[in-house]
């Protein structure tokens, strides 16, 4: 069993070639700060490339998997120049991207809440089990924003339909509600998370690693993926998140959730 650890993420690859990726932010629900995003997406380029790991678990530490961005940042974000802007937003978009690409099978281990961009990271991953008890929610319109970057990867796991729901209307769910709308593969009792995951890995394992990543390639190129067009979609969530994070409702949505106060849009 090997350790490698980047800061905010903890590696830990055993004997089967079984990496085990858990975000270290326990403190503040491992909220992706430019620092964890930047360790994450360094964390999958090394896993990328060791041809000795077989299969990647995502995981968070504590209580929470991820509880979305890192708003203090974000609100810092929106005051700076369009160019930092997206310069920041991009950071998102690439770690999206990695975890998408990653050749080898990617299994989201949800292990509690998962808000924002949280949801994107599980339906980036190739499947995704969580506990029954875990709660969801793409919260970004009641702070005046819109989940640009993650769209594309939850809008593929959920479908049109439900996404216009989850998005418009911000409301939590569980992790049942999260299993029918096929965000996850399986909700579980959280006595036996690590066993559904096992399950999973070990079925994994008994797979061609080089046909795995082809059938990775297979489905992008049956269902019309091609990089120019994921390359111009993730421009755009880039621009289109920078636009509203500097928007009058995005600077007073963020200020809002800070000064724990409604915003204007609800009095």
């Amino acid at each position: 069993m090997t350790h490698t650890d980047q800061p905010l993420v903890r590696t830990v690859v055993d004997g089967r070639g079984v990496a085990t990726v858990t975000l270290e932010r326990a403190e503040r629900h491992n909220a992706l700060s430019a620092a964890l995003i930047d360790a994450l997406t360094a964390t999958l380029e090394t896993l990328e490339a060791d041809e000795a790991v077989r299969v990647v678990v995502l995981t968070g530490a504590g209580a929470s998997f991820c509880a979305g961005a890192d708003l203090a940042e974000m609100r810092a974000s929106a005051d700076a120049s369009i160019e930092d802007n997206e310069f920041d937003a991009r950071r998102l978009a690439q770690l999206l991207d990695a975890l998408d690409r990653l050749a080898k099978p990617t299994i989201a281990r949800v292990n509690g809440n998962a808000f924002g961009g949280a949801v994107g990271l599980i339906a980036a991953c190739d499947m995704a089990v969580t506990v029954a008890s875990a709660r969801f929610a793409l919260t970004e319109v009641r702070l005046g924003l819109v989940p640009a970057m993650i769209s594309p990867y939850v809008v593929r796991a959920i479908g049109e339909r439900q996404a216009r729901r989850w998005f418009l209307t911000a409301e939590a769910f569980d992790g049942s509600t999260a299993e029918a709308l096929g965000l996850v593969n399986r909700a579980v009792p959280a006595d036996e998370l690590d066993t559904a995951v096992e399950s999973l890995a070990a079925t994994l394992l008994a797979g061609a690693p080089g046909a795995q990543a082809e059938a990775k390639q297979l489905v992008r190129r049956v269902t019309g993926r091609d990089e120019a067009v994921d390359r111009a979609l993730t421009e755009d969530t880039i621009r289109w998140i920078a636009r509203r994070r500097a928007s009058e409702e995005g600077r007073e949505g963020l200020d809002a959730f800070l000064a724990r106060r409604a915003p204007r849009w609800r009095r």
